[in-house]
């Protein structure tokens, strides 16, 4: 096993059914297994599913997501591919134009940046160009983000650079929950999805229901109800907004959490109408600041809910600046204590 497998060596492989849907209908789950329940259900729903990527048959991926499927569906529908990532999108689209629903897996975010011409000027653009009937059913998942102490490449947050292509459905689940059916109403969909996972959250658990559990792709979460400032983010940034209003709530301070769950499109309303209650908002992503998903919100809100605003709307980012070593990340991604100071900066308007 190579170092990064190492690593990154959370098996699932403890836990019995790998590759099957949990038999309880309100299991308690890490996302890593959520989502690998997920793929296991769209599968077998659809036979024309099929699984593509590095690693990730035998293996189960270096995450182990696919951890069991190959057993299960066979090598045929979950294949392992050569390490070229380009290809493999290419590969995605001639089999989505015949037809199937390929779901293909970037090993890590960074490896991301050899695909992205075909991403960008090609899969985001082609059912533009073909008959009504058409359509580009394909999921790109991609592990993404800090927290995991890991290496150049390995950490990163792309996700600005597909929600600034037309064409790209991207979306990011917070929870165990939201990933199950997240996943399968992805390969569903007609459009081509980017499905961003935050890495750093593959592992804690949280429950998931397997039947009534769904809430639309596409639909803007409120996790926590408040009444002084509205905090919004997406991925992993909504543990950390939570936990921020936890201690703001200890010390008198209400805050509203929201999750974005989809990054391009995003369903403003419920943003909306929680700044338009609190009059206050604080934005918070991994991703660097310039020029980023938080500018867009910050924009869009001031746009459409000026007069509610009882301060401007302010952003907490990673820093611009390339993702630094792992033994500096702390400083660079933002925490509570970032978040809770830009509390302070709003309410002090």
């Amino acid at each position: 096993m190579s170092t990064t497998e190492q690593l990154f060596d959370y098996t699932l492989r403890s836990h019995p059914g790998a590759g099957e849907v949990p038999e309880d209908p309100t299991p308690t789950l890490p996302m890593a297994k959520a989502l690998n329940a997920g793929l296991a259900k769209a599968m077998e729903s659809d036979d024309k599913v099929l699984l593509m990527g590095e690693d990730i048959g035998r293996l189960g991926g270096v995450f182990r997501i696919t951890e069991g499927l190959q057993d299960r569906f066979g090598a045929d529908r979950v294949r392992d591919t050569p390490l070229a990532e380009s290809g493999i999108v290419g590969t995605a689209i001639g089999l989505a134009l015949r037809g199937y629903r390929p779901v293909i897996e970037i090993q890590f975010d960074g490896f991301v940046w050899p695909a992205f011409n075909q991403i960008t000027s090609q899969l985001a653009k082609m059912a533009n160009r073909l008959p009504a009937h058409m359509s580009l059913p394909i999921v790109i998942r991609i592990p993404y983000g800090g927290h995991i102490g890991a290496i150049e490449h390995h950490q990163e947050s792309p996700e600005t650079y597909f929600a600034h292509t037309p064409g790209l459905r991207v979306v990011s689940p917070s929870t165990p929950n939201d990933a199950y059916w997240m996943i399968q109403e992805a390969i569903a969909s007609k459009d081509p999805v980017v499905f961003f996972e935050p890495k750093s959250r593959y592992w804690p658990k949280g429950q998931v229901d397997l039947v009534d559990g769904h809430v639309p792709m596409h639909t803007t979460r409120v996790a926590r109800t408040g009444t002084e400032v509205t905090l919004v983010g997406h991925g992993a940034m909504v543990a950390t907004l939570m936990q921020a209003a936890d201690i703001a709530e200890a010390e008198g301070t209400s805050c509203e959490v929201v999750d974005l769950r989809s990054i391009s499109p995003i369903d403003w309303e419920p943003l909306l109408a929680s700044v338009r209650k609190t009059g206050r908002l604080v934005i918070a992503q991994e991703d660097s600041g310039f020029i980023s998903v938080g500018s867009e919100i910050a924009a869009t809100v001031s746009e459409r809910a000026f007069y509610t605003l009882q301060a401007p709307p302010l952003r907490v980012s990673g820093f611009d600046i390339p993702f630094p070593q792992s033994k500096l990340e702390h400083f660079h991604l933002p925490d509570a204590d970032r978040v809770l100071e830009a509390v302070d900066r709003a309410l002090a308007y």
